[in-house]
């Protein structure tokens, strides 16, 4: 079997799975990679080139075959060569009682001290093994393919990352390293899946979603129903309960509540969500809304759709939000007003500033209204921009005190049969339709990056134009969902709702 630096990668990201790297090994049916990994991977190389073109003295050695790239690879390493880009490693070892070829191709082995340093070039900002154990986890494994190729050990593993710095991975002995390698040969090779369970926001980027969430639906997988997170699955499981018809039937409230579940290195009883649970579950078997109580809104005729667009820290050493756009909805509807990023070197202090002046018209014209947003990221980037920019007349604070979390307000109120509480999903279930047919946080961030890099004013006003439809239809489907749930309150009181639990 062939293994290589590819296979670790496959197995940590987009999330952990050890799913992902049998239904690769077993030529399962993948999605192509979307706008968003394009531009991830086109950035990638750009800053590996940069990177590179820092340096001197180096050996290339990315062109070629796989075997003339490895032949020159020992002949670059036994004359001393300073710097070698792209080198090839491959050994055979026993992992277990299998026998594997090894395969790496690090960005960099940079002489140093008579010995060698092994550099990888990532896009990534946050460089601890907390978050990016595939990256730590494929340095130890150059380090051990190349003590295997030349019997010395590197001098050093670290990584060139999107910050421009470079950071130190700890190396692990190499049967440390040999073990975490079983592991995925053990994984990929088999005879039945790993056990890995669907979760929506888990298996939202990956290439094989369609599969496994097509077959989760087929025999109602409990991992389906909300705030079912991994590990109470897992002790399901342990009870026999793999579908959400045998939960129903097996456990009642008291006794899904004192089930025990994984909780770090000890455990923890599912407690007060366990009611929340089985209504989900009852939700999703009837294919019907369950009513739990009135939506707990606040009272007024006219309200602020508020949402944010940004950039991760992976992708962006601000943070930024490159779009902040808010529409009056109700009695008195207003236009949608966006406050977009600039492109020059202080374009996201005037985005922020162009923000607060739309938010204090919205004020100045309906007073006291509240800002209606879906989870608690506008209420995590509002408190992150005042502290970088300052809130000079207070607007700020005064979108934060009436900031509106539809979200838990929705699950508060009705359990709804579906496996997740995400706008894009719940929209649909209350029937709002979008007009493009490409869109979604990563397509926006996508297109964003994108017109970062255009030079034609035209070809950018236009990706640009598309990113704010996206933001507006994003407000109407938030607008869309409060109605219905104010809807929903009305037949409540009127006592005319047959599916209240």
């Amino acid at each position: 079997m062939q293994l290589s630096s590819g296979d670790i990668y496959r197995a940590y990201r987009p999330t952990p799975c050890d799913l992902r790297p049998y239904l690769f090994i077993k030529g399962a049916p993948a999605a192509e990679p979307g706008a968003f990994e394009e531009v991830i991977r086109r950035l990638g190389e750009r800053h590996e080139k940069a990177h590179l073109a820092t340096l001197q003295d180096v050996t290339d050695l990315s062109d070629g075959t796989f075997d003339e790239r490895r032949k020159r690879t020992l002949e670059a390493i036994a004359a001393g060569a300073l710097i070698i880009y792209q080198p090839v490693l491959s050994a055979a070892v026993t992992l277990g009682n299998r026998d594997c070829q090894l395969v790496g191709i690090p960005d960099l082995l940079i002489r140093e001290d008579e010995a060698y340093v092994i550099r990888d070039v990532k896009m990534a900002r946050r460089l601890t093994e907390k978050e990016h154990a595939e990256i730590f986890w494929q340095l130890r494994f150059y380090g051990l393919l190349f003590k295997l190729v030349t019997g010395q050990a590197p001098l050093r593993l670290e990584v060139f990352g999107g910050a421009s710095k470079i950071v130190p991975v700890d190396t692990a002995t190499n049967d440390v390293v040999e073990k975490e390698l079983l592991r995925y040969v053990e994984v990929m090779l088999g005879g039945a899946p790993p056990f890995a369970p669907v979760g929506w926001t888990k298996c939202g980027g990956c290439a094989y979603h369609d599969t496994c969430w097509k077959q989760a639906e087929g025999c109602n997988d409990v991992a389906l129903v909300p705030k079912v997170d991994q590990n109470l699955v897992r002790a399901l499981r342990d009870l026999g309960i793999v579908d959400y018809n045998e939960l129903l039937i097996r456990l009642d409230e008291p006794a899904l509540a004192a089930v025990q579940k994984p909780w770090g290195q000890k455990t923890q009883k599912v407690g007060k969500a366990a009611g929340d649970i089985l209504r989900s579950a009852r939700a999703l078997q009837s294919g019907k809304y369950i009513a739990i109580a009135a939506p707990d809104i606040p009272p007024g005729s006219n309200f602020v759709m508020f949402d944010l667009e940004g950039l991760p820290p992976h992708l962006d050493e601000l943070e930024k939000i490159y779009l902040w756009g808010l529409q009056v909805y109700g009695d008195s509807p207003g236009v949608f007003t966006a406050a977009t990023a600039g492109f020059g070197e202080d374009g996201d202090r005037e985005g922020w500033t162009d923000f607060l002046k739309h938010a204090a018209a919205v004020f100045a014209k309906h007073g006291n209204i509240p800002f209606v947003h879906w989870h608690h990221y506008e209420k995590t980037k509002l408190k992150l921009y005042t502290e970088r920019y300052g809130d000079p007349d207070g607007t700020a604070a005064a979108v934060l005190a009436n900031l509106f979390d539809l979200l838990p307000a929705t699950q508060k109120a009705v359990a709804l049969p579906l496996p997740s509480y995400s706008l894009k999903v719940v929209e649909k279930f209350v029937g709002f339709k979008r007009t493009q047919t490409e869109y979604g946080g990563d397509w926006a961030m996508a297109q964003y990056i994108e017109a970062t890099e255009m030079e034609d004013e035209k070809a950018r006003a236009k990706v640009i134009a598309d990113i704010l439809k996206y933001n507006e239809e994003d407000l109407a489907a938030t607008w869309a969902v409060l109605t219905w749930l104010q809807e929903y309150g009305r037949t409540l009181q009127a006592g005319s709702s047959p599916q209240v639990s």
